[in-house]
């Protein structure tokens, strides 16, 4: 794989030395597996070669604190969000095998007791033990507050009950951290995926491939001291997750949106069409420009808010929502740009191009669709509004 051309070193957003070097080591790794990204990309398994690179590259030491091997006392979204959009610019397997290490345990780092983490946090480090969090249900996607899956306190034990639905690495995860409502509340359990009363079952087959598949949990009963958070408080921990990977989300998919307009770039340069390179035609050209600009505002927006969420995810969790909504919705536009200027070429089933349109797809939708996060920043750039009326001052 050839060295991106577009990665600035930090045109709109200045990375530190540290966080360059990040990039460079990320950039390494998924040039060593680029020859497999076809392939990886087609699973709904673990690509193993994929799961050695990402193991062997120490790179997890960002999604797990440094009492338990880590790089930093807490996680840098910033740190994660720069190897995400690397390894999704060559291949999204690769990417959900890195960014699911931290979605599906940070739960544990923020809620779990000292003997859990101790435990698990290693395990998920090394990929020994794939990480997953169990949120939405079959009837239930965006709307959390309405999960069905209940967890009740007996005796020493906590019991689970209910049905999980579309769960990032279900088939392959060695533990699950699941969301489901404790009398008026909401809490959060540690279950591991061998647990008695614990079934999971494969697929759907999406239009993006991906490890996904459905868990129930039947009367399932693990030791209280497996709870995550406070009773009945969990929710805030569930945000809390969201508030820190959102961003991360977002650099997934400033690395597929990328890939693509490279390979439009690439290819309207070698592409000639009434005497010219497709490049040189202005209707193209200026479509891909349009493109470079938005992606490098997209990711000054991403990274500005991973920045700011590292010290306080749920006080910037508008940043970051806005983060997501912004570069997800961007990779789609880019991606289909792409695809129009490759013009038939575009439509080859098997080529990078199509892989990479399939893959800025899915972004928009999981971990808060686009219309949830905006329905939200809407209620909050109308609180804001009401104050400022109320009591003076600007409204942003």
């Amino acid at each position: 794989m050839s060295a991106p051309f577009l990665t600035t070193s930090g045109a709109l957003f200045t990375l530190d030395q540290e966080h360059l070097e990040i990039r460079e080591e990320a950039r390494a790794v998924a040039a060593s597996v680029a020859q497999y990204a076809a392939e990886a990309d087609e699973l709904d398994v673990v690509h193993r070669p994929m799961a050695q690179a990402v193991k062997a590259s120490g790179l997890t030491r960002y999604v797990i604190p440094a009492a338990y091997g880590g790089a930093n006392e807490t996680l840098d979204p910033l740190a994660i969000a720069i190897v995400r959009e690397e390894f999704a610019a060559v291949s999204a397997h690769l990417d959900s095998l890195y960014g699911m290490q931290g979605v599906g345990s940070y739960a544990i780092t923020v809620g779990g007791s000292d003997a859990l983490r101790a435990e698990w946090l290693p395990k998920v480090l090394s990929l020994d033990a794939i990480a997953a969090i169990a949120l939405t249900e079959v009837e239930i996607g965006s709307d959390l507050r309405s999960v069905s899956t209940e967890l009740r306190e007996e005796g020493d034990e906590i019991v689970i009950t209910g049905e999980k639905s579309f769960i990032t690495n279900a088939p392959e995860a060695a533990f699950f951290c699941v969301l489901g409502r404790e009398g008026d509340g909401y809490s959060m359990a540690f279950v591991p995926a061998d647990t008695p009363g614990v079934t999971v079952t494969s697929g759907p087959d999406l239009i993006a491939p991906h490890i996904i598949g459905g868990v129930t949990f039947d009367e399932v009963r693990v030791p209280k001291e497996n709870r995550l958070g406070e009773t009945g408080k969990a929710f805030s921990l569930m945000l809390q997750v969201l508030a820190v990977f959102r961003a991360t989300v977002a650099g997934a998919s400033l690395g597929i949106g990328r890939a693509a307009l490279e390979e439009a770039l690439k290819h309207t340069q070698t592409r000639e069409q009434f005497g010219k390179p497709l490049l040189n035609l202005g209707a193209v050209s200026q479509k891909l420009a349009l493109s470079w600009a938005e992606l490098e505002a997209a990711r000054a927006l991403t990274y500005s808010a991973a920045a700011q969420a590292a010290a306080a995810p749920l006080a910037h969790i508008a940043e970051t929502s806005m983060a997501k909504v912004v570069a997800t919705e961007t990779a789609g536009r880019v991606a289909d740009r792409a695809v129009q200027s490759m013009g038939r070429f575009g439509l080859v089933r098997g080529s990078d191009i199509e892989r990479h349109y399939r893959n800025s797809r899915p972004g928009r939708i999981y971990e808060g669709s686009t219309e949830v996060l905006l329905d939200s920043l809407a209620r909050q750039l109308s609180k804001r509004t009401k104050a400022a009326l109320e009591n003076g001052g600007g409204i942003l």
